[in-house]
Order: C-alpha cells, then structure tokens, then sequence
C-alpha cells in the first residue's frame, strides 16, 4: 500500500481530493432530513396556534404560556446538545439514530396533547432530538465531506433543507384549512406530520459507518480506518499511516479558547435574531401586514430562505465562510432597519412582506449557510473536541433562540414593533463586526489545517 507525505493533512488526502459522490449524497439526504424535521418542527407551531386555541376554547395565551409553548423546544435542544457533545466524543456512529428516534416520537405525540401544557411538556422532548440531532449531523457530515465540497455539504444538508422543512409546514396548514378541515384536527395533523421525514432515516442513520477521522484520530484504528476511507471515496486508496491524536483535550480547549468562543457567539448572535421571525413573524408580522400565517410564511421560505440558501450554495466554496457570513448579517440588518422605517407607507402589504423578506434571504445566504448550519464547531476545532464544542455551539444558538421566545413577545409589547425590529437590526451590526474581527477563513482547506489540529 503506497504512503504519501507525513504533512498535517496527509493522513486524510484521499477523502480530501476526493469528488462528490454517491455517498457524499447519501451522507446528505441522511442528515438533512433531521434538519428538514426541524424546520418543520419549529416553524409549524407559530402557524397553527390559533388553530390551537381555536381547540382547546382559549381566545389568548398569557405571555408565559405562549414564551413556553414557542421555547420550550429551544431550552430542550439546548440540553440535548450538552448532552450528546461528549457522547460524541465517544463515537460519532455509536448514537446516531437515537435523535431522530426521539424526534419521531416526540412529534407524533404531539398530536395526542389534551391541553397546552401537555403540549409545551412534549415539545421540550422534540427539543432535546433537536439538539442531538445538531450535534452529530454536522459533525458527520463535515468529517465525510471532501475538502472544496465541505461548505457545500454542510449548506445543503442544513440551510436548505430547515427553509423547505418550514415551507412545508405551512403549505400543509394552508391546505388542511382550505379543505375546511376542523381547527382541532388541523394542528394535530400538522405537527404529527413531523414524525414522517425523521423517521424515514433512522434506517439509514444506523447503516452509516463510523467516520474516518474518529477512527483514526481518536480511536487510533488503522484497518476500520481504511475501510471507511475506501467506501466514501469509493474505490481502493493509497493511505498514509494512521497517527492517534495523543494531544490531550485539556491542550485542545486552551488553545482553541477564542476560536471555541467565536463560535459560539456568532451562532448566539445569529439566533438571537433569525428566531424572531421563525417563531413570532407568522403571527405578529404577519398581522401587521395583514395576511394570513400560513401564507407569510410559504412567502418568506419558499421566496426568500429557500433562495437565499441556494445562493449561500453555490458561493460559500468560492467566496468563503467570513465574506459570507458579513454580508448576510449587514443586509440583514439594513433590511430590518428598513422594515422598520418604512412600516406604515406601504402601498400593500406584498411590499412590507418583500422588504421582510429580503432580510430571510440574506440571514440564508450568510449567517445561515454558516453559523447556523454548524460549520464553525466542525472546521475551528479538533477531532478529539469536535463533539464537546459542537455541542457548546448548538447550546448557545438555542439559547440565543429561547432568549428571543421569552422576551421578544413582552418586548414587542413594551417598546412596539418598530423599536424592537431595529433593535434586532442592531444586534446584526454587532454581529458582522464580531466576524469580522473574530473569525478565520476556512475555506477548501483539509479539515485538520482548518481546525490547526496536531499531526505531528
């Protein structure tokens, strides 16, 4: 067996130069119908809350109950990503499929809730599926992936596939109550439907074999390694020499501290903001600018997220992760900005849902396709951590989200519309400036060099 150079990045050459291919796509489809379920998940229950309250006789939630109802699956991904971080470390294989299992039966259960506090109890379950699901997908994904197609990868299997999962969600409302089908059978089919995309792939998630980096560089095993290698490049590989990673992880998170921080912090930032569309725009924008819940946001996925996604697609490989994710967050920001100047001088509402709209297709084209996705915690750190800081990294976009479904309602009443969207225009700036400042470039570099892992 032929053995090329002992550089940083040697080891792994043969997954690097690789081209897309069939696994690579089965890699993605396995993955991104986690996230698909997700996007779903979490837009679906702003679409039908009225038909909610419409069924169990309530004209209103208290501010409480409707801060639960919305954030109760936010605090339990949080959770389930602390959890399933260091269990990662212990292989990337070894629980994959128990998140979508728990996903699948979260879902269909919430069909079954008899009052809301049932409800908000189950959707803190489909959190925690949520959040385990964000930590090993990416994580997958990313050690699978080759090193030009990575951004892709993780793009596609995320970005794109959380904006058509919401997208879904809403046309599945709009017909359901097209169809004249009644209020309390409405919802529960819309989130019982959750449970089909996650289950479809528990499956195929359990068929994937352990990633190649993991059984090098934490496991130290040259003949599995080897193996894997071969069935995702797809043909026999001249290898280097297995070289176990005996950096101890204490080495790691010191000197990985500000890049650790950086990523989390932009994923914080990011949440902060995009949530306040995902889980209010439907109901409180929406009414602003007068049309239906299902239809904002059909419009706002299908127009703009879904578009956004697919230019972040074909750029983040080319223009790079920073450029990216600075652009995104500043026309996030001006678009907001502008939404909130301009509301009230719009000739329909068509204009104000455009304006709108125009800051979901540059949060997907950047922030979206980038923090969002998980790509930071994957390409800043090393093997031996990835799992750990992962983890760290979807906590902290989830508590970014749950701070938004807590205080964005009380804060829209306290301070308007208006004030409050130019706050969340604001936190955009800062975010840009932090990427800027904080951020390296990552783009088509090997993995290892990427997260400066020791290969000595």
């Amino acid at each position: 067996m032929a053995t090329v150079g002992a550089d940083r990045t040697s080891m792994f050459a043969p997954l690097d130069r690789s081209r897309w291919n069939a696994f690579h796509w089965k890699s993605v489809v396995t993955t991104g119908m986690g996230v698909f379920t997700d996007g779903y998940d979490l837009s679906s229950i702003g679409i039908v809350l009225p038909f909610i309250l419409a069924s169990f006789g309530q004209k209103s939630l208290t501010s409480w109950q409707s801060s639960l109802l919305t954030g109760s699956a936010l605090v339990g991904a949080a959770i389930g990503a602390l959890v399933f971080g260091p269990l990662a470390n212990r292989g990337r294989k070894r629980f994959y499929g128990l998140d979508v299992l728990v996903l699948t039966i979260a879902a269909l259960a919430q069909a079954f809730a008899q009052n809301i506090d049932q409800l908000i109890a189950i959707r803190f379950l489909l959190g925690f599926g949520v959040g385990a699901d964000y930590v090993l997908s990416p994580v997958i994904m990313g050690e699978n992936a080759n090193a030009r197609d990575r951004g892709k990868s993780l793009a596609l299997g995320f970005g794109l596939t959380w904006g058509i999962g919401a997208a879904v969600a809403g046309l599945a409302t709009m017909v359901l109550n097209a169809c004249g089908v009644p209020a309390d059978w409405v919802w529960r089919i819309v989130l019982g439907l959750g449970a089909i995309p996650s289950a479809s792939v528990i499956y195929l998630r359990r068929r994937l074999p352990e990633t190649p980096r993991y059984l090098a560089r934490v496991e130290g095993s040259s003949a599995a390694y080897e193996r894997v290698v071969e069935a995702v490049v797809g043909q026999p590989a001249a290898i280097a020499p297995v070289k176990r990673d005996d950096t101890s992880a204490a080495v790691y998170f010191k000197t990985h501290a500000k890049r650790i921080v950086t990523a989390c912090l932009l994923w914080f930032l990011f949440d902060l903001v995009a949530y306040s569309s995902i889980l209010f725009g439907p109901n409180l924008i929406a009414k602003s600018l007068g049309v239906s819940s299902g239809l904002f946001q059909v419009v706002m996925e299908l127009a703009f997220t879904v578009p956004g996604a697919l230019v972040g697609l074909a750029l983040i490989d080319r223009a790079g992760r920073k450029p990216m994710q600075i652009i995104g967050f500043l026309g996030m920001g001006a678009s907001l900005v502008l939404f909130s100047l301009l509301r009230g001088h719009f000739v329909g509402p068509w204009v104000g849902l455009m304006l709108y709209g125009a800051q979901n297709f540059m949060s997907q084209m950047g922030p979206g396709s980038v923090s969002a996705s998980g790509m930071l915690g994957v390409e800043l750190v090393p093997t031996k951590i990835r799992g750990t800081v992962q983890g760290w990294t979807v906590a902290s976009g989830r508590v970014g989200a749950a701070i938004t479904a807590f205080v964005f309602p009380p804060l829209f009443a306290r301070v308007g519309e208006g004030t409050a969207i130019l706050l969340l225009g604001a936190l955009c700036a800062i975010a840009s400036i932090c990427t800027w400042v904080l951020l390296p470039e990552t783009k088509a570099l090997p993995l290892e060099e990427a997260a400066e892992e020791s290969v000595a």
